[in-house]
């Protein structure tokens, strides 16, 4: 595997090594709201979870297109 290469020159921007905190503090806020909304409320009526988290706040950031020429190290598995 040390010749490996990638096919497709995209690679990952990222302050964040996964999302999975984020995604757990979102799903636990969802869950909490979603809670007190049938408690109050008294039916089912769920909300929408873009409405209480936001995606684009999360830890990492999305990936970009490198010129594999210009940078062959990042086009290594």
């Amino acid at each position: 595997m040390s010749r490996s290469r990638k096919k497709t020159p995209i690679s990952g921007v990222t302050t964040s090594n996964s999302e999975k905190d984020d995604k757990r503090q979102a799903n636990r806020r969802y869950r909490r709201i979603s809670k007190v909304l049938m408690q109050v409320r008294g039916d089912e009526a769920l909300i929408d979870r873009r409405a209480i988290s936001n995606v684009w706040l999360f830890a990492k950031d999305g990936k970009v297109r490198i010129d594999p020429r210009r940078n062959p190290d990042l086009m290594r598995k």
